[in-house]
Order: C-alpha cells, then sequence, then structure tokens
C-alpha cells in the first residue's frame, strides 16, 4: 500500500510493477540480472479521488500516456528491490505534485518613483557616452 496523503492510499493491485533489463553498460551481470523497474500505474481505473485523477489526466509530462498511464522505469540503482522503492517513491512525488494548489499571480506595476528612477539613470548613461565621443587629448 502506497500513501498518497494522510486521507489517500493506493492498493498493490493498482501499481503494476515489472522487473526488466536495465540499459548501459554494466560488466558481465548486465545481460543476466533484471535489476530495473517498470512501473505502470492507470490514472483511470484508480481509486483516487476525482480531484487527482482529473489533475494527473491533465499534466503534460511524457510519463503519462494518452491512454492515462503513469509508466515509470526506474535503473539508477543496482538492485532490484532499490530500483523498486525508487519507482514507488517518484510515482508518489508525481501525484502529490499536482495537489498542490499554484498560487494566482497577481499583476503588478512598477512605482513612479522607481520609472523615474530608471529614466534618470538611463538619461546619464546616455550623457556618459555622448561625452566619450567629444573630448580630444
Amino acid at each position: 500500500m502506497l500513501a498518497i496523503s494522510n486521507t489517500v492510499h493506493l492498493a498493490d493491485w493498482e501499481i503494476e510493477i515489472s522487473a526488466i533489463r536495465a540499459q548501459g553498460s554494466g560488466g558481465q551481470n548486465v545481460n543476466k540480472v533484471s535489476s530495473a523497474i517498470h512501473l505502470r500505474f492507470d490514472i483511470k481505473r484508480s481509486s483516487l479521488p476525482a480531484f487527482y485523477k482529473e489533475r494527473l489526466l491533465q499534466l503534460t509530462d511524457q510519463r503519462v500516456t494518452k491512454d492515462g498511464v503513469i509508466i515509470i522505469k526506474a535503473q539508477q540503482y543496482r538492485t532490484q528491490e532499490q530500483n523498486r522503492e525508487d519507482a514507488l517513491m517518484r510515482l508518489q512525488q508525481l501525484i502529490q505534485s499536482v495537489a498542490v494548489q499554484q498560487k494566482a499571480r497577481k499583476a503588478t506595476k512598477p512605482t513612479k518613483g522607481s520609472q523615474q528612477r530608471r529614466m534618470d539613470k538611463k538619461s546619464q548613461r546616455g550623457q556618459v557616452k555622448t561625452m566619450r565621443g567629444k573630448v580630444k587629448f
């Protein structure tokens, strides 16, 4: 069972985990041992509340397919157990990330004083440049 929050939990049957061979170089063991983990989680079939499902389906993340399936491949560690924990942790973080409410951005304007100071500095820089060309030795 994977805990998402105090009230939301995912059952083991909702998460499909399979072991696959890891990519890349790894020495003599790489062709014999399936240490990478391929995790699949179907958003639509899950027991998540509708709020989570809607937000997950709206994500523009390459890990979410068009069919609403989250696919995570974990192969960072050498052991299957560590990769399994890593994949579950990444799934948990992804689901928790959609629960965070983004703050609404408030449009602001610079103050009159800051606008005036900016224009004064610009005019001072312009005067210095024009004076450089006029000074003759």
